[in-house]
């Protein structure tokens, strides 16, 4: 991957945006709201919007991973996990670990494949102009991801709901998203924020709500050990989050 993108990645995963919103690995994260009809702003107020424009505009390009990268990856991420096996006090060369490095890169690649897709080319020809405002909600929808502090699995289910703007997207669309994201080295907070935030910019809905319930391998098999624990996270924007009527009917309709 060139330096100069994965510098651009790295230092876009969190700022400051000077509207009140942060920026979250690329994504904006709040919502900015002007006053209709107010007086003309001043200069660097223009240039800060004129930023987070830009920003919002971000997750069409994000891409930090391509399939030749994994091509040209796989030999030195198949050499690390025999360094892992050697330390774990095992022979790599034993019959049974022969091709477990190069088994364990590949599957570490497809765990985390979200880094070479894009959103955009998800949801191209698939928003349709639609005169419909009611709730739209896809439920259970299952999730695979990787915890990033342990390298251990994250598994569960999403439910998504949206008010449309006269624009609704294809349903499996949705499910696309989720594995995206998922697909990553993830905490489950920012899952839930980065899906929220990807659907109302992509369709400007009058508000949407995401909630993950989720268990985290790295609870049962080690640390505490909890076999029954799991984590519920949500994230609710626009309409979602201002009207508590449209947020209990949501969270009414997931459980039903």
């Amino acid at each position: 991957m060139d330096r100069s993108k994965q510098n651009k990645y790295s230092s876009n995963e969190k700022k400051d945006n000077g509207d009140g919103g942060s920026v979250l690995n690329g994504h904006f994260d709040g919502m900015v709201k002007r006053a209709a009809g107010g007086p003309q702003a001043p200069a660097a107020e223009c240039a800060s919007h004129r930023s987070t424009s830009a920003v919002m505009e971000s997750w069409k390009e994000e891409r930090t991973r391509s399939l030749e990268d994994n091509e040209m990856s796989l030999p030195s991420l198949a050499a690390a996990y025999t360094t892992i096996l050697r330390g774990l006090g095992e022979n790599p060369q034993r019959q049974g670990l022969l091709k477990t490095p190069w088994r364990a890169a590949t599957a570490m690649q497809f765990f985390t494949k979200g880094y070479q897709e894009k959103i955009i080319d998800v949801l191209n020809d698939a928003i349709f102009d639609e005169d419909h405002d009611e709730m739209v909600i896809v439920k259970d929808i299952d999730m695979f991801s990787m915890c990033e502090h342990h390298l251990v699995p994250i598994f569960g289910r999403v439910h998504i709901g949206y008010l449309p703007n006269k624009r609704v997207l294809g349903l499996s669309k949705l499910a696309r998203i989720v594995e995206i994201y998922s697909r990553r080295l993830q905490v489950q907070e920012r899952l839930t924020k980065q899906i929220a935030v990807a659907i109302t910019e992509a369709l400007q809905p009058t508000g949407v709500g995401v909630v993950i319930e989720a268990t985290h391998m790295c609870m049962v098999m080690r640390g505490v050990q909890k076999m029954n624990s799991k984590t519920v996270t949500s994230t609710m924007l626009g309409n979602f989050r201002e009207d508590p009527k449209t947020r209990d009917e949501f969270l009414r309709l997931i459980k039903s």
